[in-house]
């Protein structure tokens, strides 16, 4: 490949502080497999169980799951998880109890995350794993938005199901509850990129695969072909966790709706980036938004200059692409475009704070009209890649990058 990169009644567990991974300095085998960022409440759940399906990037003997109630108000009890093979759909196979602290049950405080006890189970890269959660009472659980695949629910007031059979599940969402991460122990893998960004990281057009057609649960996201491509072709091995939220910000933009608080760059990276475990890359891929919503290339910059040295000082490579087309830039939008990419392209290195650079704009824009997505590529919005588009971007990248 060309080089286009430069350079039964359970003890309940109150959790309220995040769990660090320096608690977890003594285990430097694990490495989180998959990730959804929480962005919002989604509807309450009443003594009822949520399946949610995780594919892991990476396999490893163990695993341990991350769930949140970052944006609660009230507190969160989930009285038993379970986590699963998935065998398609919402069924299950190799149920295991998961506990907190040796405990069945975890109750979160607003605001709380924390992470299970580890779990012996052989996965396998590209593996789809079922975390099932019960609610005993009445809660709002946080989610993540756009699951881009199918999540299951059993009616409210069906009690624990959370080994139970497919048949159990009868109501079906596209969005993720609670769980947000899930760790495997594998000690052959040397690292985890994390990709973090808005709607084009979150995976927006990825199932769509032409007018009428839509592949959910297809895995088809750039970061998905990204995943398989390290796990088939690379000799280093490393682990892909999506920290895409759709409609976010790198800076705090004039134009930022209510619902984006707490969800630009700086006030995530911790939670969604730095907390997650084996981080060695990040693959930057913000701004659009940033110009949409009335930011300028001085307020862009400055949070990129925030962000990446946070990374820095934590170890962290960072992996940077231009801003990419977008049809309904203004002039200026496209005058603060420039001025950002070239910031960022200005000798390979981000003026120093930053590792490398991968420019998918290359690969996205059409040479008739350079503000705008090539059409074989584009979901019709001029902004959002299809499927062919994702798979061009995940086949863009060069693996030789991450060594």
């Amino acid at each position: 490949m060309t080089n286009r990169w430069r350079t039964l009644t359970p003890t309940v567990l109150v959790v309220a502080a995040l769990l660090t991974p320096a608690a977890e300095a003594g285990r430097p085998a694990w490495f989180t497999s998959w990730a959804q960022s929480q962005q919002n409440l989604g509807p309450a759940v009443r003594d009822q169980s949520m399946r949610m399906i995780t594919h892991l990037s990476q396999g490893g003997s163990a695993v341990r799951v991350r769930v949140q109630n970052t944006f609660g108000t009230q507190p969160l009890t989930l009285d038993h998880t379970t986590v699963a093979l998935s065998r398609g759909d919402a069924a299950v196979s190799d149920v295991r109890d998961l506990t907190f602290g040796g405990r069945r049950a975890v109750t979160l405080q607003p605001g709380a995350s924390t992470w299970s006890d580890q779990v012996p189970l052989t996965t396998s890269a590209g593996a789809d794993l079922a975390v099932s959660m019960h609610v005993a009472g009445e809660a709002v659980p946080g989610r993540h938005d756009g699951a881009f695949r199918e999540n299951y629910l059993t009616a409210p007031g069906s009690g624990d199901q959370t080994a139970a059979p497919a048949d159990a599940y009868t109501q079906k969402i596209q969005s993720t509850y609670v769980v947000t991460a899930v760790d495997v122990f594998n000690p052959r893998l040397k690292g985890t990129i994390v990709p973090f960004g808005s709607s084009v990281v979150d995976g927006v057009g990825s199932t769509n695969c032409g007018p009428g057609c839509t592949e959910l649960g297809a895995d088809k996201r750039w970061t998905d072909v990204l995943a398989r491509r390290i796990a088939a072709e690379s000799p280093v091995q490393l682990a892909v966790a999506n920290a895409g939220i759709s409609g976010t910000t790198s800076a705090l933009c004039p134009g930022n709706s209510p619902g984006l608080k707490d969800l630009d760059a700086a006030a995530r990276l911790e939670r969604d980036v730095l907390a997650l475990h084996g981080v060695t890359d990040v693959i930057y891929y913000y701004g659009t938004n940033d110009l949409a919503n009335g930011c300028s290339a001085a307020d862009i910059i400055a949070s990129y200059r925030t962000v990446f040295a946070r990374l820095k000082a934590a170890g962290v490579k960072v992996h940077v692409t231009p801003i990419t087309p977008r049809p309904g830039y203004s002039d200026q939008n496209n005058i603060d475009r420039h001025a950002v990419n070239s910031f960022v392209k200005r000798g390979s290195d981000c003026s120093g704070t930053c590792t490398s650079l991968t420019d998918f704009d290359q690969v996205l824009s059409d040479p008739v009209k350079p503000t705008a997505i090539l059409p074989a590529y584009d979901t019709g919005d001029g902004v959002h890649a299809n499927i062919a588009g994702q798979r061009a971007i995940g086949d863009y990248i060069d693996l030789k990058a991450f060594r």
